[in-house]
């Protein structure tokens, strides 16, 4: 079984392998509301579509031209930030993915392979939080929820930002960076993953379509990726 394996959510054990990975594309929203589930547990093992907007809407990490995003600094700093989670967080792997001028989408799955993982710890991803003790160093591991993935990314990305705006000029942004919700879609089926896939890989084509785009023609564009 490789690293891609996983369990889609209500699906059966081991159902679909997650295929290319690492393939990268690269106050309207005041009440942006999440779709988190009622009782559902972002611990568990699968794949989930993310999508992360900036505060009010601000075009920060470079230009769609000719139907395809061109990155500024800023943007390529998400876009390594985004790359880096899976090896920075065990039982994290990252899927497709694109950073446009002032929002991002990906696939994040939790993969529950990380260091203290046992086939009885309910198939929960672990993070890893390094303790000393005088000379001897005891390694202790908690589950890594889906939340704990966004949270990392938007604080990693906020810091890294702001380096950049006070060492490199970058534009600046008020009091936060990212808004404080996000939008969550949890990925049950292999075919949603790919009309997902697809919606990532289109998205610099439609940005004039985007409902992000300040400038949008269409200001109440679907979701053409849902079930």
């Amino acid at each position: 079984m490789n690293k891609w394996e996983l369990y889609f959510v209500g699906a059966t054990p081991r159902g679909c392998p997650l295929l290319n990975p690492c393939n990268n594309v690269n106050d309207r929203d005041k009440h942006r509301g999440s779709i988190r589930l009622n009782a559902y547990d972002y611990r568990q093992l699968g794949a989930y579509f993310i999508t992360i907007v900036t505060q009010n809407r601000r075009c920060l990490f470079g230009d769609v031209v000719d139907g395809k995003m061109r990155l500024n600094d800023a943007g390529r700093m998400v876009l390594a930030v985004w790359e880096g989670l899976s090896s920075n967080y065990p039982g994290v792997e990252t899927d497709h993915f694109v950073a446009m001028p002032n929002h991002v989408h990906g696939v994040i799955v939790l993969v529950g392979v990380g260091p203290g993982t046992s086939a009885d710890s309910g198939g929960q991803p672990q993070g890893v939080a390094p303790t000393k003790t005088g000379s001897s160093a005891a390694i202790f591991t908690r589950p890594l929820s889906f939340s704990d993935v966004i949270h990392r990314f938007k604080t990693l990305t906020t810091h890294r930002y702001a380096l950049g705006v006070n060492g490199f000029g970058w534009t600046r942004f008020n009091h936060r960076l990212w808004q404080r919700n996000y939008f969550e879609h949890v990925i049950r089926s292999e075919d949603s993953l790919q009309r997902i896939r697809q919606y990532i890989l289109d998205n610099p084509m439609r940005w004039v379509f985007d409902r992000e785009n300040p400038s949008t023609l269409q200001s109440k564009a679907k979701y053409i990726w849902r079930d």
